[in-house]
């Protein structure tokens, strides 16, 4: 199978701005290069069905059966935004003050997937007094073949009413099972004492029962959420259900959320940080016009194919590619093989040998957020997508 890398080039090739030494653009129905590759030269966009075969291959790799089309209110939980600028650096685009990322969780795991829970799914009652809260959440985006490493539900708590004792929230998370045959039970997953006068996303620790449920080939999880007020009263309150009040429009991003950490066997993991790619600019400066083998910038744009429909971030990335000769002599700078250097010697005296040819010796993962075509929300670190070197080889 082809790189990823070279995959994304070729099936955004016909239509994505590139920045930098190539650029392309449209004219009387064909695709034009740029004058500073070869001027007036023409070339026709490729077989579409070709481009149809490489885009379903990407979109494969990407874990994707179609090219998503989210609705316009579709919800990306702040968490998961914030959660991508840490991972790339972006620290002072992080939104929400009480942000507490573990490290832990992406420690071993390439993958991160939100879940809103089922609104419609009513298998537990609630009790009369309003404190039990269930919550059923379907996990079938997550394939067969992940290892779930460790999962969060995530709980929104407003603040106490001005003026109220803050008083204390004492939660308990159950996870909700059933035996073969038997009665819906529940077992306690973890309690904390919570003070109520802060404004705070709060997290609890399920890996355990994610990894049980997808263990048993379960095809959907139960939490059971009960809060009691001490002291009793409207001294503030976590937010577990849709309200009838003024504050209704809020929900969407306030909605419990479930938070899983999986990795599908690729690469590296989220915990190492990935590279920020936006060199293109010095690098088209540095050596311009150069036969020599290097890298040079190449831009992909998302936007302009419309992908960022469904690409949250980043809207597009420096993937740069390799492009020169590789002459005898090989200089030192050229990261070249043992093999390289005999073939080039060789070729030097026999024409019939091709010389070593210009690649990419070392490739970097990318950090993609970006809905599925279930709406979900999915932030993932993609291997080979971007060149850091180029060499004989």
């Amino acid at each position: 199978m082809l790189p990823a890398s070279l995959l994304l080039m070729v099936v955004l090739f016909p239509w994505v701005l590139v920045k930098g030494e190539m650029s392309l653009y449209s004219e009387g129905g064909r695709t034009a290069l740029d004058a500073s590759l070869k001027e007036g030269a023409f070339h026709p966009i490729p077989n579409p069905e070709l481009i149809h075969t490489l885009q379903r291959t990407l979109l494969n790799r990407f874990g994707l059966s179609r090219l998503p089309e989210p609705s316009s209110d579709a919800v990306v939980p702040q968490y998961m935004l914030d959660l991508y600028h840490f991972h790339t650096g972006e620290y002072n685009h992080i939104q929400d003050p009480s942000f507490n990322f573990l490290e832990r969780h992406t420690a071993s795991a390439n993958t991160v997937r939100s879940f809103h829970h089922l609104e419609y799914f009513e298998e537990v009652p609630q009790s009369e007094g309003g404190n039990l809260h269930h919550f059923i959440f379907n996990l079938t985006a997550i394939p067969d073949q992940e290892r779930v490493t460790s999962a969060e539900l995530r709980l929104y708590r407003g603040r106490n009413v001005k003026g109220a004792d803050p008083g204390l929230h004492r939660v308990h998370v159950y996870e909700l099972w059933r035996p073969l045959g038997g009665e819906m039970r529940h077992r306690l997953l973890e309690r904390r004492l919570l003070p109520a006068d802060r404004t705070r996303w709060e997290s609890f620790d399920v890996g355990w029962a994610v990894a049980s449920a997808r263990r048993a080939g379960e095809r959907v999880v139960g939490f059971l959420v009960e809060v009691d007020r001490s002291p009793p009263g409207r001294s503030g309150h976590p937010r577990l259900g849709r309200s009838l009040g003024g504050d209704a429009a809020g929900w969407p991003g306030q909605r419990p959320l479930l938070v899983t950490y999986s990795h599908d066997g690729r690469g590296r993991c989220l915990g190492t940080r990935t590279k920020r790619h936006g060199r293109a600019r010095k690098a088209r400066k540095k050596g311009r016009g150069s036969p020599r083998c290097r890298r040079r910038p190449l831009y992909v744009d998302f936007e302009s194919v419309g992908w960022n429909e469904w690409i949250i971030a980043p809207r597009g990335y420096d993937a740069f590619y390799c492009q020169g000769e590789c002459r005898f002599p090989l200089a030192d700078h050229m990261n070249s093989s043992s093999h390289a250097i005999v073939q080039t010697l060789v070729s030097s005296v026999n024409a019939n040998i091709p010389k070593a040819c210009c690649v990419p010796t070392e490739l970097s993962p990318i950090a993609m957020l970006y809905l599925d075509e279930d709406e979900r929300v999915v932030l993932k670190n993609y291997q080979e997508m971007a060149v850091e070197g180029c060499g004989c080889r």
